[in-house]
């Protein structure tokens, strides 16, 4: 995308907020409007003044010069406002979109995409897209027009001397578009640098225990302390290029400068010009200076704001999650079916499912055996639609997946896992989350104690209210589980999904899990992905499963007795691996 349709873009996003956009400009075209009059004032007040002794001049002088001063104040100060608000709406605006458009996207886009580089996105490139914005409006109308408005007095106080002060926009025009392109690829750079910069940094900081137990320090000191370095020069080479492009623009706007003295000193000596007049131009032009230079150093900003806006915009762009579904689920039975279900994951050569024909009836439990690659977790995530099958068809209740609309369907579903995930906020939002959030403290105390996990929320002096750390940190593993469940619970969702919710726990806590599990398991379609035989030995059904496909079905009992692969893997847990 080339920069003209890059700011183009940027700027329908600022126009809904175009009174204020117009405000700026109008304030800006002031500013620039007044810029001559100070020059000129000082040419009345030493042609008329100093050299004709005119009093009047020399009385009303310093009142309009603070006249000037103060309406070039005003004026400065609401276009300085306005940019500002703008930038900051703008950052607002570009942040949740982003944001919504990241929940929006299918699974998939996250199992290719650096969450801390998303993370890096919408904190830092967002501000850089808002100052190339709002700056180069700045630029465009205030310098600008200051530029024009400066221009055209120097044209009318002296045109020849004028002509030699433009000899010099050619070549510093086109120092500045060469500098361009190289602005643009470094900042490219700099901004996938500093995505892996903020992974190291969120990695370390949030494994850093796993970092002291494994003595891992000086590996994640050396990683981060790679990606800092070249972040440094990386920036170094953007200030080579900007700031070798500055003095050079010096140096040719320094030439004309030294002849319009020369010429200027000649004229003086012939009376070809008056003393007001020589000194007006040279405050003129030396007031031309400045803005000419902000616009040549501009380009660094603008270009950075640019390399940034291409990844906002790509973000933007992504194609979101698919949702065809036209048919409201209602509350689902939990009549499951999968009808010669096959996945393909984008870019690998083997399915993670060939051929799953299995018919799962309302109310049962059904649990999901095998290895590591076997496809169960695969099988699990085609439940709420994260990903959709290369082949065959999955059904609710009789009705494929796909006529349902995502929201209604994953209603009707809830999920606890190893990995749970909670929320630095209260234990009351934890239980009470996403469409659940306005429940009664009645409804969230009854999921709690049906969780096993009411007494120790009372023991804790702020109850539901307690903040509960990252992720759950300031709880104990065991906790945090009966928090899912109470989660879970408080949905009351028909279908259910859990993946091995007791592993990795003390007798205590694994105790009270499991009868946590079993209220919630209650009158609901379950499916367990099972790491630990023991904890399924009670299921409907088990689902033995190898390389994508379902190799036995049966009840414990049935399993063991056919002496397949699951009583393999039943000998291999309980008999110290004698197979």
């Amino acid at each position: 995308m080339n920069s003209k349709t890059l700011y183009l873009r940027l700027l329908k996003h600022a126009q809904p907020h175009w009174k204020v956009l117009l405000a700026a400009v109008v304030a800006n075209a002031i500013t620039a409007g007044l810029e001559p009059i100070l020059p000129a004032l000082f040419k009345q007040m030493l042609d008329e003044g100093f050299v004709a002794k005119n009093q009047a001049w020399l009385i009303w002088m310093p009142v309009g010069i603070v006249l000037l001063l103060v309406a070039r104040g005003l004026s400065g100060f609401v276009a300085s406002y306005c940019v500002a608000w703008i930038d900051n709406r703008l950052v607002q605006d570009l942040r949740e979109a982003m944001h919504k458009k990241l929940l929006s996207l299918p699974v998939s886009y996250f199992d290719n995409v650096s969450t801390s580089q998303l993370t890096a996105h919408i904190a830092f490139n967002v501000t850089q897209v808002m100052r190339a914005t709002t700056m180069a409006l700045t630029a465009l109308t205030k310098d600008l027009l200051t530029i024009v408005a400066l221009s055209g007095y120097l044209l009318w106080v002296n045109w020849q001397l004028t002509l030699i002060i433009f000899i010099s926009f050619p070549p510093i025009v086109y120092a500045v578009s060469k500098v361009a392109k190289r602005l643009r690829s470094l900042s490219r750079a700099a901004q996938t640098n500093i995505g892996l910069l903020t992974e190291s940094l969120t990695e370390s900081l949030s494994a850093h225990r796993l970092v002291r137990i494994f003595d891992a320090k000086p590996y994640e000191i050396e990683r981060f302390s790679d990606r800092a370095n070249k972040a440094r020069k990386l920036e170094m080479k953007r200030v080579v290029a900007q700031g070798a492009n500055t003095p050079f623009v010096e140096i040719v706007a320094g030439i004309p400068l030294a002849i319009i003295f020369y010429i200027a000193i000649h004229q003086a000596l012939n009376d070809q010009t008056t003393v007001g007049g020589f000194v007006s131009f040279f405050i003129a032009m030396m007031l031309l200076f400045p803005p000419l230079k902000r616009l040549t150093t501009l380009n660094d900003t603008l270009q950075r704001g640019l390399a940034s806006a291409e990844v906002v915009f790509e973000i933007l762009d992504e194609i979101p999650e698919a949702d065809h579904g036209t048919k409201v689920a209602g509350k689902l039975s939990g009549d499951i079916r999968f009808e010669h279900i096959s996945l393909v994951y984008p870019g690998k050569p083997q399915p993670a499912l060939a051929d799953i024909d299995l018919h799962i009836q309302p109310g049962e439990t059904l649990a999901l055996v095998g290895g590591s690659g076997a496809g169960k977790t695969s099988l699990v995530s085609l439940l709420p639609r994260f990903y959709a099958p290369s082949n065959g068809t999955l059904l609710f209740d009789g009705v494929p997946a796909e006529d349902y609309t995502l929201t209604s369907l994953r209603a009707n579903m809830a999920s606890v896992s190893q990995d749970i995930v909670l929320f630095n906020d209260t234990l009351r939002a934890n239980i009470a989350y996403g469409a659940k959030r306005e429940a009664s403290d009645e409804a969230i105390q009854q999921a709690a104690e049906a969780a096993h996990a009411w007494d120790f929320i009372q023991r804790l002096p702020e109850g539901l209210n307690t903040l509960i750390g990252e992720n759950g940190v300031k709880l104990s593993g065991g906790q945090r589980q009966r928090v899912a469940i109470a989660r879970a619970i408080l949905k009351d969702a028909p279908i259910l999904i859990l993946d091995e919710a007791t592993s990795a726990l003390d007798t205590e806590s694994e105790r009270h899990v499991q009868a946590a599990l079993e209220n919630l398991m209650q009158h609901r379609t379950t499916i367990v992905i099972a790491h630990r035989l023991s904890t399924i030995e009670k299921a409907n059904r088990i689902v033995v499963m190898e390389h994508g496909r379902i190799v036995e079905i049966g009840n414990h009992s049935e399993l063991l007795a056919a002496n397949g692969r699951y009583a393999q893997l039943y000998r291999m847990q309980f008999h110290g691996g004698n197979a």
